[in-house]
């Protein structure tokens, strides 16, 4: 009577037994499932990242590619097939196993500009992983990419600061502030500006006065980043200034076929008046204000009060579609643009220095916009130049270069009153001379307080056939589409 109820709690223990097995199993066969599961999402995971990374390394190889090609056929937006795109290329490894493909489209320059666009999209051929598109621009350096680039020795005296790169073929001596980095095509040079050494020592390149003072060469280039922000180098290669022949002619062949070219006005010169409505007034100067004084009269070369008192109205002109207007004579600039990109050029080819021309700026050359969406350039064959009866407070929104004189102002003493003594003048956008820039003189002449401001977008979109500084293409954005 007493066994059959212990037959009933074994039987009872043995079907617990069974269904904690079962939940244990049950668990454990979950966990395992999920573990597995895991290990083949991050396994499948891991091979997406490292064919994602191939991909972006396929379409990097793509833009290296390209401005390797660049460098060996400059002209050549078509990949060497004389055929329009998209260029598909196979990418192997070292021991010649393809790896995937990419395939690059181009967009080449527009006329004026140097800037190449290439759309690189790197694609290792696997499903899991999507191909990856770069979106890269290419350009040659302008002289724009400087805020100021001189063929001659260069000072920036106490107080002045330099935001853009700074460059002379020639020493500088700088005891400002520069913000960007200052170099030198010369090791060495015998600074002008001093006697403090006595018997005319060599001095660095790139050197300051700012106490303290740098050693003399050979002692090793001290650090500075009181004065050089950025740093300082030298030598490195020279601006070529000489150049700009070439590039005249290329502007004036261009001005002929798309833009806007008259030859010598055939009296004082011509007087460009920028609009804001995309068009340009035109004028025959016939006869330049004439000296208050005999005596106000300086040995410059080529001087002369620079300042206009009649004109002859010519006609009203659209913008050119290039951009460029080319005049073979004497050109003074003044107005105002809206939405413009317009390179004005003053050069009579070829090149004969008693015929150089020269570009005058006496009244307010302006910006609507500071964004890039405004950019003049003026290039002078000659000089760029500030005339005796100049605005006061005059600004000059525009980049400057004068190839074979300086940008500057010419000397008018006592004798030129009340013109000797002008206020301030702001420029934004940067300069380059062939000799020594200035708006001022030591007895105190001149624009007082001078406000060199360098446009930053120049560098990405300088105005249109501003000319290089290198016929290597480097990069300049890169991003992913």
């Amino acid at each position: 009577m007493i066994t059959k109820p212990r037959q009933r709690r074994a039987a009872s223990e043995s079907g617990h037994i069974l269904v904690q097995m079962l939940v244990v199993g049950s668990v454990t066969i979950y966990i395992i499932g999920s573990l597995i599961s895991w290990a083949v999402l991050n396994l499948k995971a891991g091979k997406t990242a490292v064919a994602r990374e191939r991909a972006i390394q396929l379409a990097e190889a793509g833009t290296d590619y390209y401005r390797w090609h660049l460098a060996h056929a400059p002209a050549d937006f078509q990949d060497g097939t004389g055929q329009p795109g998209p260029y598909v290329h196979d990418f192997h490894d070292k021991d010649g196993n393809s790896v995937g493909q990419f395939t690059i489209d181009i967009t080449p320059p527009t006329a004026g500009n140097s800037e190449v666009l290439v759309r690189s999209t790197g694609d290792t051929g696997v499903t899991y992983s999507p191909a990856r598109t770069l979106a890269v621009t290419m350009m040659k350096p302008s002289f724009a990419r400087y805020a100021v680039a001189a063929n001659d020795v260069m000072r920036f005296g106490e107080g002045t600061e330099v935001h853009g790169p700074v460059h002379s073929n020639d020493g500088i001596r700088f005891d400002g502030v520069a913000h960007n980095i200052v170099t030198s095509s010369v090791t060495s040079y015998d600074d002008p500006d001093h006697d403090e050494w006595g018997s005319d020592p060599l001095e660095f390149g790139v050197h300051t006065h700012i106490a303290p003072t740098d050693p003399l060469p050979p002692a090793a280039v001290p650090a500075r980043p009181d004065v050089f922000k950025v740093g300082r180098q030298f030598p490195v290669a020279p601006v070529d200034f000489d150049g700009l022949t070439a590039d005249f002619a290329t502007m004036k062949s261009d001005a002929e076929a798309n833009g806007f070219y008259r030859p010598s006005a055939g009296a004082q010169g011509y007087h460009v008046v920028l609009r804001t409505d995309d068009t340009f007034d035109l004028y025959k100067i016939t006869k330049m204000i004439d000296v208050p004084d005999e005596d106000c009269e300086s040995n410059q070369e080529r001087w002369g009060t620079w300042s206009i008192e009649n004109e002859h109205f010519i006609d009203n002109f659209p913008m050119p579609t290039n951009g460029i207007i080319f005049l073979e004579d004497d050109v003074f600039v003044d107005g105002q643009i809206d939405g413009a990109r317009v390179t004005v050029v003053a050069a009579f080819l070829p090149d004969n220095p008693p015929f150089r021309k020269n570009i005058v700026i006496n009244h307010d050359l302006l910006y609507t916009h500071y964004d890039g969406t405004d950019t003049i350039g003026l290039i002078a064959q000659g000089k760029v130049a500030v005339g005796m009866v100049s605005d006061d407070d005059l600004r000059i929104d525009a980049a400057l270069i004068a190839q074979k004189y300086n940008v500057g102002r010419y000397y008018y003493g006592s004798k030129c009153a009340p013109y000797d003594h002008r206020d301030s003048l702001t420029l934004w956008g940067m300069i380059a001379t062939a000799e020594r820039y200035g708006f001022a003189y030591t007895d105190g002449t001149g624009y007082a307080f001078r406000y060199l401001n360098y446009d930053g977008t120049l560098f990405l979109a300088p105005p249109p056939s501003f000319p290089l500084t290198a016929d290597r293409y480097v990069t300049t954005s890169w991003s992913e589409e």
